[in-house]
């Protein structure tokens, strides 16, 4: 709104500094820039953002392999925490201790957590690891990096913009505060004349 109003002082006007016309300018330069140029670095943020995500999520899926573990028992305790980036709050964890067979053909067990309730021995569960079966977070999946890509855009355009226009209301601050001291200055040259008589005022 501060780079609308400036372009205001643009209009003819015997009043105007050199300054309000340089505020003038300024203000056109930021509102082509937030209208023009913060949408383009936006979309060029997101198309990058969504060509590594994408990229990401292919070579999750081809390193990442869903197992069927079996319980060996319930774990009693909470030596494990859930994996935040596939858990969530819907989600019923239980630690047990389990065993499976990695795509490698190796047999493999340990202290897991389980999507299980009451978990019993020989029950089965799906559980994600890489091609050792080592236990690996759920790949990220495509519309969730999507989503990613077009937050990330959209907060470069934002920061774009609000770079820009905190630049403006830098310099004028900076012009502000020179124009106050040219007004002292004139105050301090007329102040000991000021309101005496006989003096031309």
């Amino acid at each position: 709104m501060g780079a609308i109003r400036g372009l205001w002082r643009w209009r003819r006007n015997p009043l105007r500094r050199a300054t309000d016309l340089v505020e003038a300018w300024m203000a056109l330069v930021v509102l082509l820039v937030v209208v023009v140029a913060a949408p383009v670095i936006g979309s060029l943020v997101g198309t990058v953002a969504q060509d590594a995500l994408q990229r990401s999520v292919r070579e999750q899926r081809a390193d990442r392999h869903v197992v069927t573990a079996t319980v060996v028992r319930k774990l009693k305790g909470a030596a494990l925490d859930p994996d935040p980036d596939s858990a969530t709050a819907r989600d019923i964890r239980s630690q047990v201790l389990a065993q499976w067979t990695a795509p490698d053909g190796t047999a493999r067990h340990g202290a897991v957590m389980a999507s299980l309730n009451t978990p019993r021995t020989g029950d089965h569960f799906a559980l994600w690891t890489d091609r050792h079966g080592r236990i690996v977070a759920r790949p990220l999946d495509s519309a969730t990096a999507t989503t990613h890509a077009v937050l990330a855009g959209f907060g470069a355009a934002l920061l774009t913009a609000g770079l820009v226009d905190s630049g403006r209301r830098f310099v004028l601050w900076r012009m502000i505060r020179r124009r106050y001291a040219r007004w002292d200055q004139a105050w301090e040259r007329a102040g000991p004349d000021w309101g005496r008589t006989g003096t031309g005022s």
